[in-house]
């Protein structure tokens, strides 16, 4: 199992429209294409207030390669996204990291 860490920094003002778009839009296209997400969390302590973190869970490379192609390339989803941003974007800047747990890791 791999696991993939991903960062959202919204745009000033936008993190709660950050969230409603994860929560009507995203969550039901990562269903449709069996994206396993572990969770989602903001900042409590040491980081920036404008932070949307989660974490996905992948089988292997080639699962995420499969699974995230077909969202990314979903064009329906392409245009729900975008009718989120008629007021400018909700995403400043975006890392992702794709993790393998350590062999005493809980999470296997």
């Amino acid at each position: 199992m791999l696991y993939e860490l991903r960062t959202y920094h919204a745009m000033p003002g936008r993190l709660p429209d950050l969230h409603r778009r994860f929560a009507e839009i995203t969550m039901g296209y990562f269903e449709r294409y069996g994206i396993e997400v572990v969770g989602f969390w903001t900042n409590e302590l040491g980081g920036s207030s404008d932070q949307l973190i989660y974490m996905l869970a992948w089988e292997s490379l080639a699962d995420r390669e499969k699974k995230w192609s077909a969202f990314i390339a979903d064009q329906e989803r392409l245009a729900k996204f975008a009718e989120t941003e008629r007021n400018g974007p909700l995403v400043r800047r975006l890392t992702a990291q794709i993790l393998r747990p350590t062999p005493y890791s809980p999470m296997k």
